[in-house]
Formats: structure tokens, C-alpha cells, sequence
């Protein structure tokens, strides 16, 4: 979603069918919902009130599915107040819905009546993701032109593991050996034999 990369994929890849996936709007959700949590929790502690919200973070940003029972029970019993970290909760978890449309239109029209109820929750962070979305909404929908098919989270991953490889070599002599390096990293190549064992 960044302006530059959008202009470069404009003017170098025009016929591309450019795609806004799960992967980067769940992202900037949860930072959101982040957002909202850290700044109620530090008003709460502010306020003398108890601190119901410590060390709750990853009941919000972990999907519902991936919570252990000890943290389905304390998600439980949060939601029971009426918190402004619950309502930008309950928005994130709504939005979930959005990604079982397979119809680019209604799919469309959920965005809009989502990001409508948003816009007057009155969360300044959620508010925030509600003009993004509204400002993308064209490429988001893209991904269900593309009848879901594509998605960048594997592109992520082997960035992910390509800077690893690069900051755990401290950096490198030459092109070619970050080259190799990156090869046997990522595709899990074998070991070029040796005359010597060093371990």
C-alpha cells in the first residue's frame, strides 16, 4: 500500500492485476487493535482502576482458533466490560467475515458498511484503518477477482529469511557468496563437498 510501490507497479507492470491481500490488511488491523489496547491500558493504570488489560495482548491479536483455554477463558471474561479495546476487538473480529465473500460486489459492499460502522466507533486507530481500506478498496477487491488464488505471505516469508540470512553472516565479502548463501538458505541445498571437516 505504499505510494511508491504503487506508482512503480503502475508505470512497470500496467497490465498486472495488482492485489491488496489478507496478509498486509490483517496486519495493520492488528496494529490497530494494538494501538487502542496499549493507550486504554495506560489510562486505566493512570486512573488507579484495576488492570484488567495486563499482559492481554496476544488475546486480541491471536485468532480465535490459535487461544489455548486458560486464554479463551480470560478473553471471556474482558469482553464482559465495556472497553474501548473490546469494541475495536469486536470490529477486527467482524472484519473476518469479510474474507468469506467470493463475490468482488458484495465482498464491496461489506467493505463499505464495515468501514461506515467503524467511522463512527469513534477509535481514532480503527478509524484510521477505515480510510486506508476505503482508499485501496479497489486493489483489496482485486483479491477476489483473482478468485483468492494469489497471496504475498510467502513472498513475506522468504524476505523474512533472506534478511535473516544477511544479518546472521554480517554482511558479505562479495555478491556470489550472499548469492550461495541465500540458495542454501532458502531452498535447503545441499552442502558442496569438502576436503575438510571443520565440525
Amino acid at each position: 500500500m505504499w505510494k511508491p510501490y504503487l506508482k512503480v507497479v503502475q508505470k512497470k507492470a500496467r497490465q498486472a492485476i495488482h492485489i491488496l491481500d489478507r496478509f498486509h490488511i490483517v496486519a495493520h488491523l492488528n496494529k490497530a487493535i494494538d494501538e487502542v489496547r496499549a493507550n486504554e491500558a495506560k489510562a486505566l493504570s493512570q486512573q488507579g482502576k484495576e488492570p484488567i488489560l495486563k499482559k492481554s495482548r496476544w488475546l486480541f491479536l491471536k485468532r480465535k482458533m490459535n487461544l489455548k483455554g486458560k486464554q479463551v477463558e480470560r478473553l471471556a471474561e474482558i469482553v464482559k466490560h465495556n472497553l474501548r479495546t473490546v469494541r475495536a476487538y469486536f470490529l477486527k473480529e467482524e472484519f473476518q467475515l469479510f474474507w468469506d465473500f467470493t463475490s468482488p460486489s458484495w465482498a464491496g459492499r461489506f467493505l463499505d458498511q464495515w468501514c461506515e460502522k467503524t467511522m463512527r466507533s469513534r477509535l481514532e486507530p480503527m478509524k484510521k484503518i477505515a480510510k486506508m481500506l476505503r482508499g485501496h478498496r479497489e486493489l483489496i477487491l482485486n483479491w477476489f477477482r483473482a478468485k483468492k488464488e494469489f497471496s504475498s505471505g510467502v513472498v513475506e516469508g522468504l524476505n523474512n529469511k533472506a534478511k535473516l540470512t544477511i544479518k546472521k553472516a554480517y554482511g558479505y565479502k562479495s555478491i556470489r557468496m550472499l548469492e550461495v548463501a541465500l540458495y542454501h538458505t532458502l531452498g535447503n541445498l545441499p552442502e558442496p563437498k569438502s576436503t575438510h571437516r571443520f565440525f
